[in-house]
């Protein structure tokens, strides 16, 4: 995974409510174990009309939405189905982080695992955003990952919450494993410090 640090960049708005995992990436696209080419296939079903062509009306397919990294999105976004294609698809449309009032758990955390960050806030915080990208669609805002605030175009820092561990992953580029791997020399000095309890455990 690449970094996360901070992240500058203008929103694309899906205020829908209750967005579910099925919209996100449709069941039949979930044949492939490869992230790459789902960002296609990302809520196909709003972004093609039924002959294959694009939605002109879906806010994906509109120019100011083109380069956008940061998703505005409806309260309980991401909730149904586990599926990692979620996030997958996504991330490989161009996006690294979301916005909304409130996210599905499990959502939540296949998100995290693969790099794509959910930022929470409050509903005051929320509307104004929507209020700000329908007035102009470049509106830009910051997130800072070390700090975990997300910066208005006011200036205005509005904090939001991440597990340590998570936080530790993105910032650093590792997934679980990565971050095992890392521990690697640790491992091995308790291992020798340790010897006997480890054989037999073995």
């Amino acid at each position: 995974m690449h970094p996360f640090t901070t992240l500058t960049s203008h929103l694309v708005a899906i205020p829908t409510e209750n967005i579910d995992t099925d919209q996100i990436i449709p069941a039949r696209f979930l044949k492939t174990i490869s992230k790459k080419g789902l960002g296609q296939n990302c809520f196909a079903d709003w972004r093609y009309l039924e002959d294959g062509s694009p939605n002109t009306d879906f806010v994906l397919n509109k120019p100011e939405a083109q380069g956008a990294k940061i998703l505005l999105a409806g309260d309980n976004f991401g909730c149904g189905s586990s599926r990692e294609h979620a996030p997958w698809s996504l991330m490989d449309w161009g996006l690294r982080a979301i916005i909304s009032t409130s996210f599905a758990d499990i959502f939540r955390n296949n998100s995290l695992k693969n790099g794509l960050l959910p930022i929470e806030v409050d509903e005051a915080t929320h509307r104004q955003l929507l209020s700000l990208v329908e007035e102009d669609p470049a509106t830009q805002v910051t997130v800072d990952l070390a700090a975990q605030q997300l910066v208005l175009p006011d200036g205005r820092s509005i904090p939001f919450p991440i597990d340590h561990f998570s936080k530790t992953c993105l910032l650093e580029g590792l997934d679980q494993l990565g971050y095992l791997f890392k521990q690697e020399e640790r491992v091995r000095a308790y291992e020798q410090l340790h010897p006997a309890r480890i054989n037999t455990l073995a």
